[in-house]
């Protein structure tokens, strides 16, 4: 075939697409009117206004006291003494 005729009938196969688009994208729109307008009525009921809660009241932190351990010493070993070596 020709360019020419190629050309042509691409020409028309995109116009095609263009025009299934086109529907596709009104098909689009008209069903999201219909989901809003179905939306509406339901949305409308359903927003309660919400009651006012008292904030609920912190109970006050237990300060838990530092209690200052006092660090534990070992016992020192008594270590005998050698006896004084008297000579005589």
């Amino acid at each position: 075939m020709s360019q020419k005729k190629l050309v042509k009938q691409l020409l028309k196969k995109l116009d095609k697409l263009e025009a299934d688009r086109e529907k596709l994208i009104d098909k689009l729109a008209k069903a999201l009117d219909k989901l809003d307008k179905k939306a509406v009525p339901k949305k409308t009921p359903a927003k309660k206004v919400a009651a006012k809660k008292a904030p609920a009241k912190k109970a006050p932190a237990k300060k838990v006291s530092a209690k200052k351990v006092a660090a534990k010493k070992a016992p020192a070993k008594k270590v005998a003494a050698p006896a004084p070596a008297t000579s005589a």
